[in-house]
């Protein structure tokens, strides 16, 4: 037997010959073969949900240029202008009425040429805005303001470039009051929440706040918006101001706000948005995701775009400031300019009108902030200047106008306190017509769970059902297709085929059928029941690794047993937006498609309620005539709709199922997504009016869950 050689000896190897020294081989220690790799969830449609959106917001676009090709006049122009108007308000109405300011100034820095005085005002009873107010030194009379609206920085309007235009402003003639956007600088909603439920500031504070407020019927953007109005009514109310002069600038999220506010309040007279105007269509095609607030509900329905917002203030001056190298395309600046160049020549204004196109990457650079100077002393006569003054940059703390920086410390109400108690005022309402009526809490008391399904998601129907008016029909069965064999996946029968459903043009739903012998066809025709489960994430992880499948299979034998799953799951879960590892971040695909189903009027759930719909209709010209349906997590909202509007379920099993839109509403850290949202939808139900109309079909719900479920 071989003996491995010691220490000593392989040393001494080292300096001899290799021929001399007759060593044995060292002895190999056996090696247990290694672990078979886990499969990876198939994901043979990952591109589907993004063409789908493109097809759409495309459609949306051509509503938009027919309407402006067809402008021929003045009088054309004016009623476009008109037309433009009534669309935004649709958009980010109604706003609440204006209640008093309760404006404190509670600090003064005095400075070489101009004052910064640090002022709180209330733009909601109790909700507390912080800003910095730069009134120049020595002026004379009234001079002009500008209202500076901040981008994503985390110290808000005390970051270094917005500083910057508000101090530059105020050294050459303007008064400028810059504010702190909602979850930035002084303004964090939840600094009360511990780590690591606490979102960061900016970003993660606008998402988790503003998809809440959907599910009452708000717009985070209409709240961030009403900030800015009330900013203005702030400024108007300054003795320093002339009211014939009054601009707004902003850059980024700053540039948003200017964007939407200069189509929400016609007291502008001049406006300069930075890196933000674009097309819905470039951002989408760029995969390029977008706060909530940047996304208005209804607005890509509606024919909106970016420009249309600043041609609501038309003939007014507008330049619109762009970066050559920034992430919101360039060439979608260029296309504002041109549909806004067009109105303002038939307006007779189109040296009111204004593209430039700094050199740098996003940013509100030297470059930029001097071509808004020169906008606004073009539109002003108060200062000929061309180029910056020179700056001195403060310290954040210095700019601080609430206490320890925080407007928490004046007990200020957060957006999440309005959103839980929105709720809680329609579930009081919602338990009074329940005392009236055995029914859908709705306000036409006729009105049925199905029909208003059917309103809220958007969904078109076969022929027959019967629906209100103004509900979109289907016909015929889906077509599909017959996808190759994928191996062995380890599903609890032996053998599976799977089929493309195309629920609707170019959007599949990937179906599992689940058999003990192969097929390679089309499914055969049989009047045998049915299982179909919707599942949570991946119905091809789902099959090997959750238990409900298989006890839901040996409950039922003599079912025909199928899986799928939705649109922007498992086989089609997008690899857009920085691929499939991003999908479920707060950036992520599936937020991205979400969002953009709201500025649709299409609902991201109403849309994968669609495709499990066309699955049932595909099963019943099969001959399935009774269908359990069985869903999880996710998948379980879109069968829950299904399941009410459908008469050819039977049964339905729910496990993981969300107890209650309400629960998410008023819960202040929640873990479900915005795909499973519908908008307003708690004025009028929520899911436990869906459960009771389900408990006809033998609902069996298992392990519910809450609002902060981590679903595995």
């Amino acid at each position: 037997m071989p003996t491995t050689p010691t220490r000593r000896q392989w040393l001494a190897a080292a300096a001899a010959s290799p021929l001399a020294l007759q060593l044995p081989p060292p002895a190999i220690a056996r090696q247990a073969p290694p672990a078979p790799a886990a499969l990876a969830p198939l994901n043979r449609f990952p591109r589907v949900v993004q063409e789908s959106y493109v097809e759409q917001v495309r459609a949306a676009e051509k509503k938009g240029a027919d309407l402006r090709a067809a402008l021929k006049t003045k009088a054309d122009a004016e009623g476009y202008v008109r037309g433009v108007r009534e669309k935004i308000a649709k958009c980010f109405g109604p706003f609440p009425e204006k209640t008093p300011l309760n404006a404190q100034v509670t600090g003064t820095l005095d400075r070489d040429a101009y004052t910064v005085e640090k002022v709180v005002f209330e733009s909601r009873p109790r909700f507390f805005v912080t800003a910095n107010l730069y009134l120049p030194k020595g002026a004379k009379g009234p001079r002009p303001g500008v209202i500076g609206s901040c981008g994503h920085s985390d110290d808000g309007k005390a970051a270094p470039a917005y500083q910057s235009f508000a101090q530059g402003l105020a050294r050459l003639g303007y008064v400028c009051l810059i504010f702190d956007p909602i979850g930035q600088g002084e303004r964090s909603q939840y600094p009360h929440v511990e780590k690591p439920d606490r979102p960061r500031l900016g970003v993660g504070e606008h998402l988790l706040a503003g998809n809440q407020q959907f599910l009452v019927g708000e717009f985070f953007g209409s709240w961030r918006a009403w900030d800015g109005v009330r900013a203005l009514d702030y400024l108007l109310s300054r003795p320093e101001v002339d009211p014939k002069h009054v601009g707004v600038t902003g850059n980024s999220g700053g540039g948003t706000m200017t964007t939407w506010l200069c189509g929400l309040d016609q007291r502008w007279t001049m406006a300069a948005p930075s890196c933000f105007v674009t097309t819905f269509r470039r951002n989408l095609e760029n995969e390029l995701p977008a706060d909530t607030e940047q996304c208005p509900p209804h607005c890509l329905a509606l024919g909106l775009d970016h420009a249309d917002f600043l041609a609501a203030m038309a003939p007014k001056p507008v330049a619109i400031l762009a970066q050559e190298r920034d992430f919101f395309d360039v060439r979608g600046a260029e296309e504002a300019y041109r549909r806004l160049k067009h109105l303002y020549e038939l307006l007779g204004a189109d040296e009111n009108v204004k593209l430039h196109i700094g050199p740098q990457g996003h940013g509100y650079s030297v470059e930029n902030r001097e071509a808004m100077y020169q906008w606004f002393n073009k539109a002003t006569g108060i200062s000929d200047a061309n180029t910056e003054p020179k700056l001195t940059i403060e310290k954040e703390a210095d700019l601080w106008a609430a206490p320890k920086g925080q407007v928490s410390e004046l007990k200020s109400r957060t957006v999440f306190s309005f959103t839980k108690e929105r709720a809680e005022t329609h579930a009081k309402a919602h338990a009074e017509l329940r005392k009236k009526a055995e029914q859908f809490p709705v306000k036409d008391l006729r009105a049925g769970p199905r029909a208003l399904l059917l309103h809220y998601l958007d969904l078109p129907v076969a022929p027959g059902v019967p629906v209100p008016l103004g509900i979109r029909q289907i016909e015929g069965v889906p077509d599909f297709r017959i996808l190759r064999n994928a191996g062995n996946r380890k599903y609890p029968k032996p053998h599976a085929t799977s089929y493309a459903v195309e629920t609707e043009k170019g959007v599949f739903a990937v179906v599992y059928r689940l058999a003990d012998e192969a097929h390679i066809a089309r499914p055969p025709k049989t009047d045998a029941p049915a299982i179909l489960y919707v599942s949570h994430h991946s119905a091809d992880a789902e099959l090997r690794d959750e238990p409900l499948l298989a006890d839901v299979m040996k409950a039922e034998p003599k079912a025909t047993f199928y899986a799928m799953d939705v649109r922007g799951v498992g086989e089609s879960r997008p690899d857009t937006c920085g691929g499939t590892k991003e999908f479920l971040t707060p950036y992520g695909s599936d937020y991205f498609y979400a969002i953009h189903g709201i500025m649709l009027d299409r609902p991201y759930v109403g849309q994968k309620t669609l495709d499990v719909l066309r699955v049932l209709a595909w099963l019943a010209d099969i001959g399935h005539n009774e269908i359990h349906l069985v869903a999880k997590g996710w998948g379980a909202i879109p069968a829950t709709f299904a399941a009410v509007i459908s008469d050819a379920v039977k049964r339905v099993t729910l496990k993981n199922a969300l107890t209650s839109y309400r629960d998410v509403a008023t819960t202040e850290t929640y873990n479900w997504p915005l795909s499973a949202f519908v908008p307003d939808v708690l004025s009028t139900f929520d899911l436990p009016d869906c459960y009771k109309v389900l408990e006809a079909k033998g609902l069996k719900q298992v392990e519910p869950v809450g609002a902060n479920a981590r679903i595995s």
